[in-house]
């Protein structure tokens, strides 16, 4: 029986950190969404305004028997820029900000553990990472959901989410479910 938990982060377009987070030995399901704000239900378009103060961000459902909030961390920042504000490459605003939203003190812990730790690898810049706890997080719109694996070949994908996707495979290959072919 799976010891179920669940981690929700922010670090640019969710449709990377879904991706990604979905290829990794021990998630069981991972939900693009919002979270941070204060609209509830937002929309797509009303989080891309930048006017309801949420993130683009990711509940990971994970099995802790098979995969630790350590685990998911050390990827976070393997896979993304914590040291830009509101912003991930040509991402650009508070949306795509870099945020934990932890769930439980042990969570919150670890989190600021792990930044400082990552601040010493990033010396010239600092880590930009908020952590804050765990608020509503609202599910995207379905055609969100599973977006890379469902449209490969959608430009963004090629040049935004392939790239990420190929960065955890390589540093991360023992953990991947999969070695899937590169559909680029």
């Amino acid at each position: 029986m799976a010891k179920r938990e669940i981690a929700v982060l922010a670090g640019g377009c969710f449709w990377c950190l879904e991706a990604v987070f979905a290829e990794l030995i021990g998630v069981l399901r991972v939900t693009s969404g919002y979270c941070g704000g204060a609209r509830a239900h937002p929309s797509y378009e009303q989080v891309c305004s930048g006017a309801t103060g949420h993130a683009e961000a990711v509940s990971i459902e994970y099995d802790a028997e098979l995969l630790t909030y350590r685990d998911l961390l050390e990827v976070f920042f393997a896979i993304h820029d914590p040291t830009t504000p509101d912003r991930q490459g040509h991402d650009v605003g508070s949306q795509y900000r870099s945020a934990i939203f932890f769930q439980t003190p042990a969570q919150e812990a670890l989190a600021r553990q792990v930044i400082a730790e990552q601040a010493a690898h990033h010396s010239s810049q600092p880590i930009v990472t908020e952590i804050n706890p765990a608020a509503a997080f609202w599910p995207a719109e379905t055609h969100h959901q599973n977006y890379f694996a469902l449209h490969p070949r959608q430009p963004y994908c090629q040049a935004v989410v392939a790239p990420k996707l190929a960065k955890f495979r390589a540093k991360f290959r023992s953990r991947a479910k999969s070695q899937p072919t590169d559909p680029t």
